[in-house]
């Protein structure tokens, strides 16, 4: 049995007539994105989504691409890419979401049955999509090595799981956003644990692709951050669901998340660490803006953090090397951060959030977040600039973007036409024709 996703493609495939690419790009006025297009259509075709090519899955970039579709579809109006992220959703939960065929095991890396995986695909966590297996146990750690091998990444799971909830609230079906919060139950207790010693929660970097034993067990900067952000953007949306929609309520991980953030240390140099507080920040914005239960002052902490790095990294020689001694995608990550800045900005110049102003607390705390923003809004030509260098073809020919393709592709992608990933539509799922129930 085909997962319910793929019903969907099938439907759509039959009730949309699909233009081709070109014939939708000479229709489009805006530069920006006709490019989208043009990358996003490369990378359905060479990564075997719009192809009979191989399957090239990997969970990072997939996430960016699905969100890139639900954009480029709200952008030219064509039902066509909406379809391709609901097939990108079907391919990665049959690739990533099941052992690799060099693995001795087979089947769902739940271990659930056939039938139940396909109800529930995301039980088991999903793969990163490494080249190489991941580390067996006892194999000697070769940190060189470990970033080609496969196994969980928890900051990758959380990109899936904004992906699915962006589809939610894109399509009106609350399926997608019922995985996502499977996923990040799942994820949460393989990956979070209480030291032995004592001490607060704490969560593992990498987990093995059975999520039974760590394979690098240090934690990640912004993981709990983003874990919090994440979960309380799957719960606000779970909350507009019909009655008789399930799954996880995320209460008790909501609360554990929030404990592990250290508010005094997210500070980075690091331009896709940066663009990552960025464009978490402005998730929390519209969620605070939704109504739900984030939290003003984190808000504001995270708009301040990435200040000095950001004057670091603008006063470095960093953008003034050539392209061959460039990553394409860590930049383009700051470049997505920066446009989530212009976002946050236009959005509290046009419309300043009314929650709670009777609240001095909460007044003050909202013009240090306004505050943080102008301060912020300087570095947006940093973007711009970055945006412009990876824009030109003749960067494109090194070999550092060759051997990262369709990674710096896909970010491109986003940079140009930010607002799929980084827009949280308000939940619907009352409408029929939207898909609810």
């Amino acid at each position: 049995m085909r997962s319910f996703a793929y019903l969907i493609i099938l439907f759509l495939s039959l009730a949309t007539a699909v233009a081709g690419p070109q014939e939708e790009i000479r229709t489009m006025p805006d530069s920006r994105v006709r490019e989208a297009v043009e990358l996003m259509t490369g990378f359905a075709e060479s990564t075997g989504l719009s192809s009979k090519r191989p399957q090239q899955r990997y969970l990072w970039t997939d996430a960016f691409a699905v969100c890139n579709f639900l954009g480029l579809s709200r952008a030219t109006g064509k039902q066509r890419y909406t379809e391709l992220a609901l097939r990108l959703v079907d391919r990665v939960h049959h690739t990533l979401g099941r052992h690799r065929g060099d693995d001795p095991r087979t089947g769902w890396i739940s271990g659930l049955s056939e039938q139940e995986g396909e109800q529930h695909p995301t039980r088991g966590g999903l793969r990163i999509g490494k080249s190489l297996p991941e580390r067996k146990p006892g194999q000697v750690f070769d940190e060189r090595l470990e970033w080609d091998r496969d196994g969980q990444y928890f900051h990758y799971l959380t990109k899936w799981m904004h992906a699915l909830d962006r589809l939610s609230r894109s399509t009106g079906q609350p399926r997608f956003n019922a995985w996502a919060r499977e996923l990040a139950e799942t994820a949460h207790h393989a990956f979070t644990y209480l030291p032995l010693a004592g001490g607060p929660r704490r969560m593992h970097w990498k987990m093995s692709i059975d999520l039974k034993r760590p394979l690098v067990a240090s934690m990640g900067q912004h993981d709990p951050l983003n874990s919090y952000i994440t979960y309380v953007q799957l719960h606000a949306a779970a909350a507009e669901f019909p009655r008789e929609n399930a799954g996880p309520w995320l209460s008790d991980e909501i609360r554990q998340a929030k404990a592990m953030i250290a508010m005094d240390d997210l500070t980075t140099a690091d331009p896709l660490g940066i663009g990552g507080l960025l464009m978490d920040a402005y998730r929390l914005e519209q969620l605070l803006r939704q109504g739900s239960m984030a939290d003003l002052h984190l808000l504001e902490v995270m708009l301040e953090a990435p200040l000095a790095g950001l004057r670091s990294y603008a006063a470095s020689s960093e953008l003034q090397l050539p392209a061959e001694y460039r990553l394409a995608f860590r930049e383009l990550g700051l470049a997505i951060g920066l446009q989530a800045v212009r976002l946050m900005a236009e959005a509290a110049n046009r419309d300043p959030i009314k929650f709670h102003m009777n609240d001095d607390l909460n007044r003050r705390l909202y013009e240090l977040v306004r505050l943080r923003l102008r301060e912020l809004t300087q570095y947006v030509p940093v973007g711009e600039r970055i945006e412009s260098f990876w824009r030109a073809p003749e960067q494109r020919r090194t070999q550092t973007w060759s051997e990262h393709r369709d990674i710096n592709e896909v970010m491109l992608a986003t940079a140009l036409v930010p607002e799929g990933f980084l827009v949280l539509p308000p939940p619907d799922f009352s409408s029929p024709d939207r898909g609810g129930r």
